[in-house]
């Protein structure tokens, strides 16, 4: 399999050609969420906004988005259905989780990675004095079918003017827009149903789903190091599994595989060659790698490099991630 560097061009999405929408969610007018921007990558993500720009649809069994916000700026408590993975690609930034976001939380630095239980509400926000940038992973091709959002959210984003449908499109009263004919609001989750949404404590999300940056870069020192698979340091199998690179866990050989690729340079500029072309890779940057193509990757510069490395699996994009 050959690709000319046209046809890669079109598989790369750089940092600096990132499109956002600020309002892609039903907290995009409520205070304290209001800065935040959103980023479909590869794949139409879990957006509620027809204003969301999509990079790459073709989708690998995952989505790939991103979220940049300023200090200070939090994403309001939500669930989904399949896994979220995040890490942290500038900033420094609170992860918190429960009905009220206080039943647990954590603290994230750059290059760290947090598979968030999925069946739970979770929120996060920017505590570092930047704009701050962290890269999501949902699993499956649809991401689950969209957002969750616990009942609070909803009636504070009313008060703000933004309805959701139970189309799962967004309507701004500010815009003039109304629900159409015959849909009517999302309704609230009933106490009922939320008894389905565990309360986890610190204790037990930090030992299984968040790996460190640099614990990863010790473990990569001759080869690459499995982050979220069945073999992972975060053993979960969500339909997709993550590698971790560093320089020492490079051969430089070229090879391909059967599966779709996707890599994500976390730190340093990374030569990749292929079966057709050449480029490099910069941090924030995204290359979807099709099955079957033969490549290498390499540092560019001297210094600090770091990458990770997302492939499609076998396993289900369902609720393996949940605890209980």
């Amino acid at each position: 399999m050959k690709m000319t560097p046209a046809q890669m061009d079109a598989r790369i999405v750089r940092y600096g050609d990132l499109k956002p929408c600020k309002t892609a969610f039903i907290d995009a007018h409520t205070p304290g969420s209001d800065q935040k921007e959103n980023f479909t990558i590869i794949g139409g993500g879990v957006s509620e906004s027809a204003d969301q720009h999509v990079h790459i649809t073709e989708t690998p069994g995952f989505n790939i988005g991103a979220a940049g916000q300023p200090p200070k700026c939090r994403n309001s408590l939500h669930s989904h259905r399949t896994a979220e993975v995040f890490f942290v690609l500038k900033g420094r930034w609170r992860f918190f989780w429960g009905r009220w976001g206080k039943a647990g939380e954590v603290v994230l630095e750059e290059g760290d990675i947090i598979n968030i239980p999925t069946g739970i509400f979770r929120g996060f926000e920017n505590i570092g004095t930047d704009y701050g940038m962290i890269m999501a992973v949902l699993g499956g091709d649809d991401a689950g079918g969209g957002v969750i959002w616990a009942p609070q959210v909803i009636e504070d984003a009313r008060n703000h003017g933004l309805v959701l449908g139970e189309n799962g499109k967004l309507y701004d009263s500010k815009k003039g827009q109304a629900l159409p004919a015959g849909v009517s609001p999302m309704p609230l989750l009933s106490e009922e149903q939320l008894k389905d949404f565990p309360e986890l404590t610190t204790a037990q999300v930090l030992p299984d789903y968040v790996a460190r940056y640099w614990d990863m870069v010790a473990l990569s020192d001759r080869q690459p190091c499995k982050v979220l698979g069945a073999e992972g340091l975060l053993r979960d199998r969500p339909g997709f599994e993550i590698d971790f690179l560093t320089r020492g866990s490079i051969p430089g050989t070229a090879y391909a595989t059967d599966r779709h690729e996707v890599l994500m340079p976390v730190r340093g500029y990374w030569r990749m060659d292929w079966d057709g072309g050449s480029t490099v890779l910069n941090p924030g940057d995204t290359a979807a790698i099709p099955p079957g193509l033969s490549h290498s990757l390499t540092p560019a510069m001297t210094g600090e490099a770091a990458l990770y490395r997302i492939r499609n699996t076998d396993d289900p994009a369902g609720l393996t991630g949940r605890l209980s």
